[in-house]
């Protein structure tokens, strides 16, 4: 029975893995793979009803993962809707290349802190097509663009889907997640944008303007986009208030902007209003990458339900000795396979009696299961989302970006681990 449910793991892994070849959604791959291996489950064991509790505690835990995301999705998409993100691209002026690309790196950082990584590299992708002409160029713009979205998630707990998996499940809080591992995440990008900024050269040249109609007012962008905003950066405050999940914070924002919006549009012909409301922007969010969520961590689920993450943990403490050597090499498998089931692995292989809430373990995993993915293009949700966007080759990627994501990475592993063995920071 294990034989079996690790390999429909394994063989949807690779299939996951090679989405761009075989060209069959990912989402599809793992839904397909959680019910054949809960299926194979609950037909070799004899206490069913054991099966469907442990299913139940499982889909309980990902639930919360999955409103988060469903709600935070849906507040992006309004905002984009109503031109909120216009406020941003207005504001940026210059045309010198190195000037520009410290200015979108860093706008990519903090803003995938609020926004998280995969919303702000769709944002910065059409932001860029507004500022430079030049494919090429543009390129080089969108990898370290991946790096600094990558960068700027880790250190927030709703700016990447594995930082908020780990503090939905207990095992970081909000200021300490914050405070020790902003350096190490300013360092992975400041390393790569030293590199890069020497080889660029001259001013980028923007494209043809055209007449862009806006279909807002300016009291209404800037309404929603500020509302928005608030409502994505009330979410850490209203858990340590109520102590309620995250997820109940995330739906209290929608269900306030979708009665702001419906009131402001209240006067509107239904056909100039309908692009503005939460219905329309409910079909807008990326329903694939939520479903795809659900499958790979209910697969995740069958495997920590028959004991093979506790088999896994075991082998890895005998094998390295080492916490640090685990983490790292979690983040640099993050570049080949997706960081949302590592992760979720390494919460059902090591428990919190072992590792408890902040421990060195977590807030270590935090870093590098979220920057190890800009090794590689297809390693992050912000990198398959530029991938496709821009139509960026992978190869091209490994040849031009993969060696400064990986000196980014190992970068801000080394600040982590001086802040914490030296700085006794812990």
């Amino acid at each position: 029975m294990e034989f079996a449910i690790i390999t429909i793991f394994v063989l949807g892994y690779l299939l996951i893995a090679f989405e761009h070849i075989i060209e069959i959604n990912k989402a599809a791959i793992a839904l397909v793979s959680a019910v054949l291996c809960w299926t194979i489950y609950i037909v070799f064991q004899s206490d069913k009803s054991m099966v469907h509790h442990q299913l139940e505690l499982h889909l309980a835990e990902v639930s919360g993962i999955l409103f988060f995301l469903l709600g935070a999705m849906t507040i992006v998409e309004l905002i984009d809707a109503h031109d909120g993100f216009q406020i941003i691209t207005e504001k940026i002026k210059t045309k010198n290349a190195v000037k520009l690309l410290w200015i979108v790196s860093f706008l990519a950082f903090f803003l995938s802190s609020l926004l998280d990584n995969l919303t702000t590299t769709i944002v910065l992708v059409s932001l860029l097509r507004k500022l430079i002409a030049d494919k090429e160029q543009r390129l080089y713009f969108l990898g370290i663009i991946i790096i600094a979205a990558n960068a700027g998630g880790a250190w927030s707990p709703i700016g990447d889907v594995t930082t908020t998996m780990l503090w939905i499940g207990g095992q970081i809080n909000v200021i300490p997640i914050i405070t020790k591992l902003f350096l190490p995440s300013l360092f992975c990008l400041i390393i790569p944008l030293i590199i890069i900024s020497r080889k660029l050269k001259g001013n980028v040249i923007p494209p043809n303007k055209t007449n862009e109609q806006l279909t807002t007012t300016p009291f209404e962008r800037n309404f929603v986009f500020y509302l928005g905003l608030f409502a994505l950066i009330f979410v850490p405050i209203f858990k340590t208030i109520t102590h309620l999940p995250p997820f109940m914070a995330i739906l209290l924002g929608l269900g306030v902007m979708w009665i702001i919006t419906e009131l402001i549009h209240k006067g509107k012909d239904t056909e100039d209003k309908d692009f503005l409301t939460v219905v329309y922007a409910l079909r807008k969010i990326d329903t694939p990458s939520i479903l795809f969520f659900l499958g790979i961590l209910t697969s995740i689920g069958a495997l920590q339900a028959i004991g093979s993450l506790e088999n896994l943990a075991i082998f890895l403490e005998n094998t390295f000795h080492s916490e640090t050597i685990i983490v790292t090499l979690i983040g640099l498998l993050s570049a080949i396979v997706d960081n949302v089931p590592l992760v979720a692995a390494a919460q059902g292989m090591y428990p919190l009696s072992q590792y408890p809430t902040d421990h060195f373990f977590w807030e270590f995993l935090a870093y590098t299961s979220g920057t190890g993915g800009s090794i590689l293009i297809i390693g992050s949700a912000a990198g398959v989302a530029a991938m496709g966007m821009e139509k960026i080759d992978f190869f091209w990627y490994l040849k031009k970006i993969t060696f400064l994501a990986l000196i980014g990475f190992f970068s801000g592993v080394a600040v982590y681990l001086i802040q914490y063995n030296l700085l006794h920071i812990s």
